[in-house]
Formats: structure tokens, sequence, C-alpha cells
């Protein structure tokens, strides 16, 4: 079976966009394993539009639009729709747990999906990490040291 990693919007937008080079190279090795097929990347339909004006970030240009458009058409990434058992989960976060609900639509989206890790460079979600869900969803950047064990850990592998 397929490992799945979910990807809240921060990752793709450091990954497309070229000012944010240390997040790009952050986000290589989950692409690498991605496109080899051993990694499926999970996201919500609210990333599809999120990324063009992420908070904090300067809106991706226009001219980027067939590269998004290809980028989320990729066959290793899976688009899950909002619907509203994501919804009430996700304000169930916002009020419980303070999450921001773009956020919390993200966390609840991984976990109506069983998505075990989260990747994300917003330090305010990770520090979630392990508090929602049951088991307690894995809240993480992208490859840094010692994600594969947390990997392993929250899907399951190698126990």
């Amino acid at each position: 079976m397929k490992q799945l990693v979910y990807w809240d919007s921060d990752c793709f937008v450091g990954w497309l966009e070229a000012d944010e080079p240390d997040k790009k190279s952050a986000c290589q090795g989950t692409l690498e394993k991605a496109e080899k097929g051993d990694l499926l990347i999970v996201t919500s339909a609210l990333t599809i539009a999120e990324v063009l004006c992420l908070r904090g970030h300067k809106a991706l240009p226009k001219a980027q639009e067939q590269k998004v458009v290809a980028f989320f058409e990729s066959p290793f990434i899976e688009i899950r729709q909002v619907d509203r058992r994501v919804a009430e989960q996700a304000r169930r976060m916002v009020w419980d747990n303070r999450i921001h609900p773009k956020d919390a639509i993200h966390v609840a989206t991984a976990l109506a999906h069983s998505v075990p890790m989260l990747n994300t460079f917003d330090a305010g979600l990770i520090k979630h990490d392990g508090k929602v869900g049951v088991p307690g969803l894995r809240i993480a950047r992208p490859n840094i040291p010692g994600q594969k064990d947390l990997f392993q850990k929250a899907s399951g592998a190698g126990e």
C-alpha cells in the first residue's frame, strides 16, 4: 500500500514559488518519492485556490497558471472534497483546538481520509502535532531530520 502524506497549501506554495528555495528543497524528497510511485500526496480542494494568494506570501502571478494547473493534475496528487462532514469537523477544531479555519479544513480533510501525516511550514499548525484525531495526526515540516521515523510511526510502517 502506498504511503499517504497530506500537504497543506504552504507546501504547494513552497514548491511553486521561486522566492522560497529552502521550502522548495524541503519538499523535494517527498515529491521524488511521489513521482516514483511510493507515496501519494493528498490535499483539499481548498488548496487549488488558496495557493494563488496564501496569507503571508505574494500572490502567484497568472503567468504561472499552466504550471499550477499541471502540477495539481499530477497523478501522484489526489484532491479531496470539502464536504459537510469535513467542514463540521473543522468547525469543532476551530472552537476546541483554536486552529485557524483554513488550517482546520486541512487537518479535518487529512483525518477524514485517514492520512497519518500532514506536512506544513506553519509553526502555528505544527504545535498541534499529535493533538488532534485518534490516533493523533502527525504534523511536521516536510523532509526535516527524523521525519522518516515520524512518518513510519504515523503510518505503522516498520512495526
